[in-house]
Parts: C-alpha cells; structure tokens; sequence
C-alpha cells in the first residue's frame, strides 16, 4: 500500500525502530493510497492530525487491502488471507486504535476482524474529529452557506452512525439540507458491495444518477461525504448530469481543511 506523503507523514515501522508508538494507526486504505481524488481525502485528514497534533503513523507498503471486497464478491479465501495479514501486523506493532476514513475499512476491520483475532479499537474519521473538538484539541473556524449530507451505506444502516457527521458540519456553521432519502432511508450511492466494479446493464438507470438528481433537487452546491467511493460515484453522476462545474462533492475532513484555510 503507497503512503500519503513519505515527507510529511511517519511510518509505523520507522517509529518502532526508535520505540515510539503513536497515539493513532491512521488506516489509509487502497482508495486513500491508489485513487488521486481519495488521495485529496488522505492529505486533508493528515493536515488535522497535524495541527490537532496527534502522534500517528501509517503502514506504508505493510498495509494490504481489508480484503472487504473480495469477501462481498464471495471470495472469502482472499479475504481471510489479507485479513490475517493484517491483523498480524496489528499486533507487531501493538496497534491499539486505527483511524479510517472509508466506512468500507472501518466496517470490516472493526466488526469482521474480531472473529479473526483482532483487538484494535477502530475508529471513523468523522468519530474521532468530533473528539479532537470537543476535547479542545482541535479549533473549527465557521463559515457560512448550506450543505447536502449523503449517507454513506457502510456508515449509516449498517453501523448507524448518523448524527456524528452532520454534528460536524453544524460545527462548521453550515445549514443541512436534507435529501429526500437520508439517514436510515438514505440510498445508495451504487458503489458497496463490490457494484463499483460491476458493469451496469443497458438500458439501467444507475444509482448514482438518481442520488445526485435528489442532491440538485436540494438546491445545495456543495454535497457533503463521508467515504471515498461515495465520492467517486456522486461525482460521476454529477459529470453525467453535466454539473460538475456547479455543484461540489467533499469528504467532511475537507470541509474542515477549507473552512479553516488550511488548504
């Protein structure tokens, strides 16, 4: 697995060799390493850790695949194979609490990796920001103007993890306007359970489309995420609906970033 920025971010082997174990294993998963818009995700939420100066360090090329889509693929061998490989290297390094911002990672290595001998605490992006603010490590600057919020499937109806995301945004000053579909009624964004690498039928109206019809519908410019296929597929369709110039997609440790002009 690459890492975010070699020059900026420590590695966890690099930190064992001197015997320090950081507060945070900071999961970058093979979207945040590989996709050159999730990449944009991973830098703003590095930029937070710095300046919430939190001790944290990635895996760099030690850390594999979850193995989540092999499983929802019906490949559990695959699956099983890099789920032990990582959680072998969890315990080398005495990972005690990882931090992801893809539900997809977050979902698999914190509710399927137990069964397999993993411990880690692990922890969403979305989670853990909203503790660095309320324990005063973490200052939010406000800014003005509206957001629509898109619940990941991963985040939402699987691990019901609703209210934490949109507690940040009001954090940021912005007012909420709500699709149609939200929280447990929210609609997928067409991307979970490995559809992403599924080709669509013709003739089919894929998901994606109809969810940024409701976003456009809200009147909102900018659409508010929290998991990088999320925002992959949102800004397809916006570019199928030719608004990709008027209407935004942003990861919520974006919006920080922006709101606090550390971009």
């Amino acid at each position: 697995m690459s890492d975010v920025n070699q020059a900026a971010v420590p590695l966890m082997s690099d930190l064992a060799s001197q015997g320090v174990e950081p507060e945070i294993l900071f999961w970058v998963g093979c979207a945040g390493s590989y996709d050159s818009r999730a990449q944009k995700i991973s830098r703003a939420l590095v930029k937070i850790l710095n300046h919430a100066e939190v001790s944290f360090a990635i895996l760099g090329k030690e850390e594999n695949c979850t193995g989540d889509p092999a499983r929802r693929a019906g490949n559990e061998f695959v699956f099983q194979m890099l789920a032990l490989q990582n959680i072998e290297t969890f315990k080398m390094y005495n990972v005690k609490r990882l931090v992801t911002f893809c539900p997809h990672c977050f979902n698999t290595i914190k509710n399927e990796y137990p069964a397999l001998g993993s411990d880690v605490d692990v922890v969403h992006h979305t989670e853990f920001i909203k503790e660095l603010i309320e324990t005063g490590r973490l200052q939010v600057q406000k800014s003005t103007g509206s957001v629509t919020y898109h619940d990941s499937c991963y985040l939402g109806r699987v691990n019901d993890m609703y209210d934490v995301p949109r507690e940040l945004i009001t954090q940021l000053g912005k007012e909420i306007k709500e699709m149609p579909r939200n929280r447990t009624l929210g609609l997928c964004c067409g991307a979970g359970g490995a559809q992403m690498f599924k080709e669509d039928e013709p003739g089919d109206k894929r998901i994606n489309i109809e969810r940024v019809e409701e976003a456009i519908e809200t009147g909102s410019k900018t659409i508010a995420v929290n998991c990088p296929f999320c925002t992959t597929m949102l800004m397809d369709g916006l570019k199928a609906k030719e608004k990709q110039e008027d209407i935004m997609v942003y990861d919520l440790s974006e919006l920080i970033v922006q709101s606090n002009g550390w971009d």
